[in-house]
């Protein structure tokens, strides 16, 4: 009998997507494929990885490649508090204290996709920090585990652009409109960063309902009852001593939150930027840190305070509680980071999505049919080139002026670019976090990959893009501010 075909582990998938780009980085690079950067109008093109210089140019690089991949730091500075606050027993006091038995599993994977949305606004800390908790959460109430990593997964990748608040990403891409719209002499007033406000803040109570209903009626049924090697330690009441430690650690942490507010916000100030903004400040910057180092802290003082630390070495111990799910990370990471490494150098993603932009560009539609085709566009595009700036950074460039001859504003592309941008997320296989997502994943199912995840997220990324897709045409059509 024929053997069933399956995914491979999630390591030999990037290295074989590794192999793939450096095979269409031969091909391109053969026969000479260029583009002209539209805001620079510098020539790009791609870089064969298979000529001598590509190949010294990895070897020089191999180690560097892994060592500066970006998420790497991030996630181990996360897992550090997240270890501590695990192992001296505070998540669990926290999951006991709030998922008591009877405990409605609806009200807990409502609260999972709202904090996954909303968590955009401390950057990409939802990635790291939201996933293991969410799964724990689910698990206590009954759930399948994976289903509440999928679930904050979701919330955080395809909602990245909602929010109720400001975000790391909404000055970043602001300042780009701003700069395409005055290089091509657009008259559209300055922009600030809350100029899709309106939008998508209202996005918000959309994007929760459809996450919440895909995964009630689809996602949990079709990953059924959980069975495997972990198990919830039950809902036992928390001990006077477990209380009394609550109660100190959580005044500890809103005594260290009342300072880190007030070194950014105060009069002194010292966590701003030298201009006194909070872009690119050490606040902005440092947020993942200031993060894990809060939530270690919280952990440390429950740990010392209901006895379970009675040393130092209890609190080292707690550090490194995490590096056995590291090591599978480590693995994944390094196949990764090689991959991502040779796209960039081969330039391939920027040669496709610009000679793609220039396709679009150039077709002669009705306004809202190019805005609905962009989307979409933006959306494949997504799906191998996945940051939201490093996009922006050449598409504004040519659809700012394309659009605003059709009378479409800079915000209002800039509106349709981040429905695009967000929706896709959660399928691409180029998800700087994948790694981190799988190996969260194989925790509790070693059979997990990248195809099982796919099998999971990708209704709701149709499902979200073409509900925002309907947002966004009422929101045109009845002609409301998209922000201020």
């Amino acid at each position: 009998m024929r053997a069933k075909w399956r995914m491979p582990h999630p390591a030999t998938m990037f290295l074989i997507l590794t192999m793939a780009v450096v095979f269409l980085s031969w091909i391109f690079n053969v026969y000479d494929l260029s583009v002209l950067h539209p805001e620079t109008g510098k020539e790009i093109y791609v870089q064969s990885l298979l000529s001598p210089e590509g190949i010294r140019w990895w070897l020089r690089h191999v180690v560097t490649n892994f060592t500066s991949f970006a998420p790497l730091g991030m996630v181990m500075i996360a897992m550090f508090g997240i270890g501590v606050a695990q192992h001296s027993g505070f998540i669990d006091a926290c999951i006991r204290l709030v998922a008591r038995r009877g405990t409605h599993s609806g009200l807990i994977i409502t609260s999972v996709i709202v904090l996954g949305i909303l968590s955009n606004v401390v950057g990409d800390a939802g990635y790291i920090i939201l996933l293991p908790i969410a799964a724990a959460l689910f698990h206590s109430a009954g759930l399948h585990p994976v289903g509440g990593i999928i679930t904050a997964y979701v919330s955080v990748a395809c909602g990245y652009s909602a929010n109720v608040v400001m975000s790391t990403l909404d000055p970043l891409l602001a300042i780009t409109t701003q700069e395409a719209a005055d290089q091509a002499f657009v008259s559209s007033g300055q922009m600030g960063p809350l100029c899709n406000y309106y939008f998508f803040a209202a996005s918000v109570f959309l994007l929760v309902p459809v996450v919440y209903a895909i995964t009630r009626h689809h996602l949990l049924p079709l990953l059924g009852t959980y069975a495997g090697e972990i198990r919830f330690g039950g809902y036992k009441q928390l001990s006077r001593k477990e209380r009394r430690a609550m109660q100190i650690a959580l005044l500890a942490c809103l005594l260290y939150v009342l300072l880190i507010l007030g070194a950014t916000f105060s009069s002194w100030g010292i966590l701003r930027g030298v201009n006194g903004s909070l872009m690119r400040s050490p606040f902005i910057m440092g947020i993942l840190f200031l993060l894990s180092f809060g939530i270690g802290l919280t952990g440390m003082v429950f740990g010392f305070v209901s006895g379970r630390y009675r040393s130092d070495g209890d609190v080292i111990e707690g550090l490194t509680y995490p590096m056995k799910l590291l090591g599978v990370y480590f693995v994944i990471a390094f196949f990764a980071s090689q991959m991502f490494a040779c796209l960039e150098y081969s330039q391939l993603d920027k040669c496709v999505a610009i000679m793609g932009a220039d396709m679009l560009a150039s077709l002669r539609m009705d306004s809202m049919w190019i805005l609905i085709l962009f989307i979409l566009f933006v959306a494949v595009v997504n799906l191998f080139m996945v940051s939201a700036t490093a996009k922006w950074a050449f598409m504004a460039f040519i659809f700012v002026p394309v659009l605003s001859r059709m009378g479409i504003s800079p915000e209002t592309a800039q509106c349709a670019f981040r429905i695009g941008d967000s929706a896709t997320n959660a399928i691409t296989p180029f998800m700087f976090y994948m790694p981190l997502v799988l190996t969260y994943m194989q925790q509790y199912d070693r059979k997990s990959t990248y195809g099982s995840l796919l099998k999971y997220t990708w209704r709701y990324s149709v499902c979200i893009l073409f509900v925002w897709i309907l947002l966004f045409i009422l929101w045109h059509s009845v002609g409301l501010p998209l922000g201020l």
